[in-house]
């Protein structure tokens, strides 16, 4: 979005001053320096806004980028503040041609950050809204679209439409090889996706390969101790546990949290996660002193970043609860399993695959003998990634 046709010589030196601003924003993000970020970002909007005025495209831009910014550091409600913004600035130019990417990208951030809001009917209405904007643009077989289908994948995964995210997926997977050549950063997402759904499914043997291809794909652009490579490890760990294999995940998850924690700090949502299922992975290898204080943080960085009623926090309750079940902690483990069962409820419907696993989980645990040592079953609810 060129700006020098509109200013004089000296706003143009103000204008590439304040580009180049939003540039290092947008490399201080992608390598985790948030607060850096977060202050180029605001520099560059100030300086924007003063030069062109508060409506302008540009002005759209960065505020995309500190959305991205608030979303990564776990601030969503001033993350959607933000994405409010620039799509409030980029309605009023619908009709320009340089505007419908940043239009397309935009729908597309707000979609999947509710999505990581746990709000999925409005993310659904607002991913398609992208896919539908993508598609009429550009076409069927353009690469933008790719980036919607990936988008829309995630949130039926999430939802248990297992079919149609894989059907979205590979399509996706297709225009970005075909576009974009085999070892792209965005087919390493799509692969680590189409791992992180075999894993939701429990085909955790068909997801495997498509774990590793995320990983190596990464590692050769990013280096092994980049965030995203860290994403992948920790996604190929969990589908490792599906397998059983839990001597090889403990270790990746260890490595992912090493990296996640030195360019997050100690209460991102990745480390959330990580120490959700590297307490798992302890729980079913016999070490409860480990996996319960891990379950315990995780519980408390997402509850920081969610609130009390997320379907991310019933991940949590439905595997603490089992390991207290294996303890003979009958009481905490079913409170915890009622709990879980109706956020999931509330959240996904009483049919989701996980608000049921939470069901059949508290009735198992009430159908043992009440001196049993340890709970029946221990069926985890699906994540991954």
């Amino acid at each position: 979005m060129a700006l020098r046709r509109h200013l004089d010589p000296t706003a143009v030196a103000r204008a590439e001053r304040a580009t180049r601003l939003h540039e290092r924003a947008i490399a201080d993000l992608a390598d985790g320096r948030l607060a850096a970020a977060r202050t180029h970002a605001n520099r560059s909007l100030r300086a924007l806004e003063a030069l062109v005025g508060p409506r302008h495209a540009v002005v759209a831009d960065v505020c995309d980028t500190l959305a991205s910014i608030e979303g990564s550091a776990g601030r969503f409600a001033r993350a959607e503040a933000w994405l409010r913004r620039a799509l409030a600035i980029l309605a009023r130019k619908q009709a320009a041609p340089e505007t419908v990417t940043l239009h397309v990208r935009t729908q597309r951030n707000l979609g999947s950050l509710l999505v990581q809001m746990g709000q999925y009917a409005r993310a659904d209405r607002m991913l398609r809204r992208s896919l539908t904007r993508a598609e009429a643009a550009f076409g069927r077989d353009h690469v933008e679209v790719a980036g919607c289908l990936n988008d829309l994948g995630v949130l039926c995964k999430f939802t248990g439409r297992f079919a149609e995210a894989g059907r979205v997926y590979r399509r996706a997977l297709r225009l970005l090889r075909r576009h974009a050549g085999a070892h792209d950063a965005q087919v390493a997402t799509v692969y680590h996706n189409l791992g992180g759904l075999g894993h939701a499914r429990g085909r955790h043997q068909a997801a495997e390969p498509f774990a590793r291809r995320a990983v190596a794909i990464r590692e050769r652009l990013l280096g092994r101790n980049h965030a995203d490579v860290a994403a992948d490890l920790a996604a190929l760990a969990a589908i490792l546990d599906g397998l059983g294999r839990h001597a090889e995940s403990i270790p990746l998850y260890r490595r992912a949290l090493v990296i996640f924690e030195r360019t997050f700090g100690p209460t991102h949502y990745e480390i959330a996660v990580n120490l959700h299922n590297l307490a798992s992975a302890y729980a079913a290898t016999g070490r409860a002193h480990l996996a319960e204080p891990m379950y315990r943080r995780a519980l408390r960085i997402k509850r920081r970043l969610f609130g009390p009623r997320h379907p991310d926090l019933a991940f949590t309750w439905n595997d603490l609860a089992a390991l207290c079940a294996s303890r003979g902690e009958r009481t905490r483990a079913a409170a915890m399993y009622r709990l879980a069962g109706a956020i999931f409820a509330a959240a996904l419907g009483p049919d989701h695959p996980n608000t049921k696993t939470c069901r059949g989980n508290l009735a198992a645990l009430r159908a043992s003998a009440p001196s049993a040592s340890r709970c029946p079953t221990r069926s985890r609810v699906r994540r991954a990634g």
